[in-house]
């Protein structure tokens, strides 16, 4: 899909209050899009959508959603599909993460977090891919997964499994979809300075704030932007790439997991205990 100019194109991104979803978005405003967007942060919206309007976006729909919530979801894609008869550009975005092994890890967490980094992708495609199908003219999906993904952490047990599974079901719907035209991309971002590190609930050894505090340090030290991440989401579906990791450590451990899962899992384990 050509992303260099998006005039009379409508982009969708969840979880667009803050972070790499409002970068993106603010991209899409650039490149002239029809914007429509949603998080559950009315605030951060809001300002997004500000930012928005100011930055060239054609036209601003914004509404507050939780993606976990299938009927939250169909009420947003019927609003959606009043205004335009499907969008172009799909981008699940929206995302929770969690510290915590298997041992500290509830089955309250797990349903938080499938919820939301699961069933939040799934609804956005169940809800948005049908109408990009029906009308022909093909488009793309972004499915935010992680660096997580592939390079599996036990001090991210939780979060891990469920960018594991974006990632597999993002390569099994690209290959549903190419015969529509519609383009499929996994996005796999590395260490992003994203509120998420304040955010995230913190289980276990990891609960101790100073954990919280030296990820939060070591995030911005590494200061590798949610906007960064949002032009290496327009780079990769301009290139219709099926998965693209997104800062150098990424590309590393993607390197190294496909060459030698071995190695892979010890570098994991280093970084997981040198987190506690």
């Amino acid at each position: 899909m050509d992303v260099s100019r998006l005039d009379g194109k409508a982009a969708l991104i969840t979880g667009a209050g803050s972070g790499i979803g409002r970068e993106t978005a603010l991209e899409c405003a650039r490149r002239g899009a029809d914007l429509v967007i949603c998080d559950v942060n009315e605030a951060g919206l809001a300002e997004t959508e500000t930012q928005a309007r100011a930055a060239g976006a054609s036209s601003v729909l914004g509404r507050r959603v939780d993606v976990s919530s299938r009927e939250q979801m169909s009420e947003f894609a019927a609003a959606v599909h009043e205004q335009v008869r499907a969008v172009d550009l799909l981008v699940n975005n929206a995302g929770v993460g969690l510290g915590a092994g298997l041992l500290d890890t509830t089955l309250e967490d797990w349903d938080w977090i499938i919820g939301i980094n699961i069933m939040g992708v799934v609804h956005g495609c169940h809800y948005f891919v049908p109408a990009m199908v029906q009308r022909g003219g093909g488009g793309h999906v972004v499915n935010l997964s992680s660096m997580a993904g592939y390079h599996a952490s036990s001090a991210l047990l939780a979060y891990s499994a469920t960018k594991f599974g974006v990632l597999g079901l993002s390569l099994a719907l690209r290959d549903e979809l190419l015969a529509h035209k519609i383009g499929v991309t996994a996005v796999c971002p590395g260490i992003i300075n994203t509120p998420i590190t304040q955010t995230s609930p913190m289980r276990g050894a990891a609960a101790d704030p100073g954990v919280r505090e030296r990820a939060v340090r070591m995030y911005q030290r590494r200061n590798y932007g949610p906007d960064r991440v949002a032009k290496g989401i327009m780079r990769a579906v301009q290139r219709n790439r099926p998965i693209a990791p997104v800062a150098p450590e990424a590309w590393l451990a993607w390197g190294i997991m496909r060459t030698s899962p071995r190695l892979g899992g010890w570098v994991a384990r280093r970084l997981a205990a040198a987190a506690q």
